[in-house]
């Protein structure tokens, strides 16, 4: 078994003031979830203490980091459900199933669509952290349709810039509980991480700035189908945003949805779909779009209402 990696170095001045936790992600090339969560074990010494990842850190402040040995590479496992819509020396475009991550994350045990490409002899980019070369951007595990991943270096560069400056078009459909009101409207609240720290995300004062726009496309007796534009990126964005205005995903119980509508509609996890995704070809610049219909459990209580309404 290789050993833990223990590193001892100083703060520099370039990261004077940086919260622990983004300062330790830039220093060692870490996810700024992976630096939180070695701080959080107690692998980060500031000063030869414990510290918390929102510490603030000084230039010259002596750290000691203590590495884990690397996880070792998941195995390649084959992914029922993963199409692939296109690809071809640079991306791959993939409609997602249900109860499969983008990568694998601690905790994780189910599929992935990093081990699903490599069990069908996929090729990805190499850059990024290990566990996630070549994803440019994520959907939650539950969270189906279109999603891009960078098979060259120069693809891998070009999409992680366009998704940063918020050129790509990302599209969703929800199924939301009641009647938004008003019907078309954008919602602008940070998000971060729930202060319970049981694992959700909430709109609070110190988070990352969110813009979702929203329209309804039908109305039902108890819910709505509405379009989403995400002009950032957050992590569960939609289901933190709607569930801020009252009206959660249908099936999405982790944010307060009603369990009795769900199970009327068969749903076990929240009616959420990447139906579309527009960006820049990263090989000539031509703008692509590709699209998802919907599963046949989105579709079914699609259904259901459309009966009753």
């Amino acid at each position: 078994m290789t050993a833990p990696d223990e590193r001892l170095l100083e703060v520099p001045d370039g990261l004077d003031g940086e919260r622990l936790d983004a300062a330790l992600a830039r220093m060692f090339g870490l996810s700024r979830s992976r630096a939180a969560e070695l701080i959080g074990d107690g692998l980060v010494l500031l000063g030869g203490r414990t510290a918390a990842k929102s510490d603030r850190v000084l230039a010259g402040d002596p750290l000691q980091v203590t590495l884990p040995a690397p996880r070792p590479a998941e195995p390649p496992r084959v992914v029922a459900g993963l199409v692939v819509l296109y690809e071809d020396d640079d991306i791959a475009v993939l409609d997602k199933p249900r109860g499969v991550a983008a990568h694998p994350t601690p905790g994780w045990t189910g599929p992935t669509v990093i081990g699903g490409l490599a069990a069908a002899g996929h090729t990805v980019a190499t850059s990024g952290a290990a566990e996630r070369q070549g994803i440019v951007h994520r959907l939650d595990a539950n969270t189906t349709g279109v999603m891009v991943v960078a098979k060259s270096e120069r693809a891998y560069s070009a999409l992680k810039q366009a998704f940063r400056e918020r050129t790509v078009d990302k599209r969703y459909h929800a199924l939301v509980q009641g009647h938004p009101d008003p019907l078309r409207g954008t919602i602008d609240a940070p998000i971060g991480r729930h202060p319970s720290g049981d694992g959700r995300f909430a709109v609070v004062a110190d988070g990352r700035p969110s813009v979702t726009h929203y329209d309804t496309l039908e109305a039902f007796r108890a819910a709505s189908l509405t379009s989403v534009h995400l002009e950032t990126g957050r992590t569960h964005q939609i289901r933190v945003h709607m569930a801020a205005i009252r009206h959660p995903c249908v099936g999405d119980l982790l944010y307060g949805a009603d369990p009795a509508l769900a199970a009327h509609l068969g749903l076990t996890r929240q009616w959420l779909h990447a139906v579309s995704l527009t960006f820049e070809h990263p090989a000539d610049g031509r703008e692509v779009t590709f699209t998802s219909s919907y599963p046949p459990d989105l579709e079914h209580a699609l259904d259901v209402l459309r009966a009753e309404s």
